[in-house]
């Protein structure tokens, strides 16, 4: 439990890293966009490999894994919805555009963020340890997050107290996330540890197709795709040498 909460930090508190440097620097967009990028490739790569792949080994189940990614992807998908209409979907927006949607972009905010921890605390479990891969993917993705979403939490007129109090809320709800997984998945059956495994790969695949991908892309252009191509291959190095 106790590496659970540990790594749940070490990962989520990369939000307040990329948090204060937006505060601190102005960053180009396209840079952001690389970094965004990145983790996005390296989080795929986890999910494959760190996710599914688990899964299947814990249940030899395909029923079970097509069930959890599309649960955890409608899962995910109908909050993200809910938080758009309350006024939350500029939440990675950098040029703005939340001025009067504190809530909605803190619940936004933390739905991205719930899957990924909640992934943190069951690979303490599966593997005995946590794993390297899945650590760097959830840290390096976490940082243009936070840059994205504090430059356009700034340009819409949130003070700088206001924006990093969001963030250390985050990061609270994450590491109650991080335990919640590593509770789940102690005691649970071959076959629902595939189901959360893949309801949780799922829910990071909508994510990153929904919030991510779309703003990495246009902060970087045609580039994303050989960004996110090296960052999957650095992922998947990490995971063959764990």
């Amino acid at each position: 439990m106790g590496q659970a909460l540990l790594w749940g930090l070490v990962t989520s508190g990369s939000l307040l890293i990329g948090a204060a440097v937006a505060l601190r620097f102005k960053v180009p967009h396209k840079a952001i966009g690389f970094v965004a990028a990145f983790g996005i490739g390296a989080l795929i790569s986890s999910v494959c490999f760190e996710l599914v792949e688990e899964a299947f080994s814990e249940s030899h189940s395909l029923a079970a894994i097509a069930a959890g990614l599309l649960g955890g992807a409608a899962v995910y998908f109908a909050g993200d919805l809910l938080i758009d209409r309350l006024g939350g979907g500029a939440r990675k927006n950098m040029r703005g555009g939340g001025e009067n949607a504190g809530l909605p972009i803190l619940l936004g905010t933390v739905l991205d963020g719930i899957p990924e921890s909640i992934v943190i605390g069951m690979t303490v479990v599966s593997g005995g340890g946590v794993s390297a891969a899945m650590v760097a993917a959830v840290f390096l993705s976490n940082i243009p997050e936070a840059l994205t979403s504090s430059t356009g939490l700034l340009a819409s007129g949130w003070k700088k107290r206001a924006v990093l109090g969001l963030w250390l809320a985050v990061v609270a709800v994450s590491l109650l996330a991080a335990l919640a997984g590593y509770v789940l998945f102690a005691g649970a059956s071959g076959t629902a540890k595939a189901l959360i495994l893949s309801f949780a790969g799922g829910a990071i695949l909508t994510m990153l197709a929904d919030t991510m991908i779309p703003e990495a892309y246009r902060d970087s252009g045609k580039a994303t795709g050989l960004v996110v191509a090296l960052g999957f291959c650095v992922a998947f190095a990490i995971t063959t040498v764990e």
